[in-house]
């Protein structure tokens, strides 16, 4: 299978006012990097990921700087194009592929959660050698812990630290009720990181239900969904009950057999997920971690 040009498959979707969605990925009998194995062909790539950018004026706010430097350059010459001279990076979290063209942006404040901005720093080594590599990793220049609230032209922005699918997750909170969640919720269901944790992110994802939201737009998802504006909040909801149901499935064989259809039916019935065949892999990956994990 010959590969595609990095970049040449990406897609601007405009979910919502002052909100561009940088998408790619899900595409059939395509590869970009390495008919091998590796992190962005079979990961990020076949499952589909969207990085962001709110832009208000001639600022923007870049939400991860996607999966590789050629993604990156798009992102940068595209916001330049719309008339766009200051911006700011804030990464989500820190897995590759949420950080691989971070360098773009080197001449901007690239901010992260302090805990994001730890790890990056102790796993660069191990990033900067990865297939594909992210050579060099370039590291938050700007840090926060908990909460904080940024200015994009006249847009205020909350970014909120979470406890979601891996410890440092950072959310960007808009007023209308938008939520950009990064890794914390994705369409059909989450990636197991930290199967050790799942309790926590449970409590966090308790709390992330009970705030004022309009919609979500989830850094893994379908292109579809993201364009027509996003997820409806009870995304959320599935994803609890998907993670509660991993937990139960400690203990429970019947549970630990299921495919992922048959693992929550009644998200799937009630459209609040849909389904992706490439997530089969993932929810046998993440019924492995968890049980062996227990």
């Amino acid at each position: 299978m010959p590969l595609a040009p990095m970049g040449s498959t990406l897609r601007v979707l405009r979910p919502a006012p002052n909100v561009l969605a940088f998408y790619d990925g899900r595409v059939a009998d395509t590869r970009l990097w390495s008919e091998a194995p590796n992190w962005l062909d079979d990961g990020a790539y076949a499952l589909g990921i969207a990085s962001y950018a709110i832009v208000e004026g001639k600022e923007a706010l870049v939400y991860d700087t996607h999966i590789s430097l050629a993604h990156a350059r798009l992102i940068r010459r595209t916001l330049e194009d719309m008339g766009v001279r200051h911006m700011r990076v804030v990464l989500s979290h820190w897995h590759d592929d949420h950080v691989a063209g971070n360098e773009v942006f080197a001449d901007c404040e690239i901010l992260a959660n302090a805990l994001t901005a730890d790890i990056l720093t102790e796993k660069r080594a191990k990033l900067e050698s990865g297939d594909p590599p992210i050579r060099p990793l370039v590291l938050p220049n700007r840090t926060f812990s908990g909460e904080i609230t940024l200015q994009v032209g006249v847009l205020p922005v909350t970014l909120r630290q979470m406890d979601i699918h891996s410890c440092d997750g950072t959310v960007a909170l808009l007023p209308d009720g938008l939520l950009l969640a990064g890794d914390t919720v994705e369409d059909p269901i989450t990636y197991v990181d930290e199967p050790e944790r799942l309790a926590i992110h449970l409590e966090a994802l308790a709390q992330m239900a009970r705030w004022p939201l309009s919609r979500i737009l989830p850094n893994h998802g379908a292109a579809e969904v993201i364009a027509a504006g996003g997820y409806q909040p009870d995304l959320i909801a599935a994803t609890r009950r998907y993670v509660e149901r991993l937990i139960a499935a400690r203990t429970d064989p019947g549970l630990a057999v299921r495919d992922l259809r048959a693992f929550v039916p009644e998200d799937f019935a009630s459209g609040a997920i849909g389904y992706f065949a490439p997530y089969e892999a993932v929810h046998r990956q993440n019924l492995t971690a968890v049980t062996e994990a227990s």
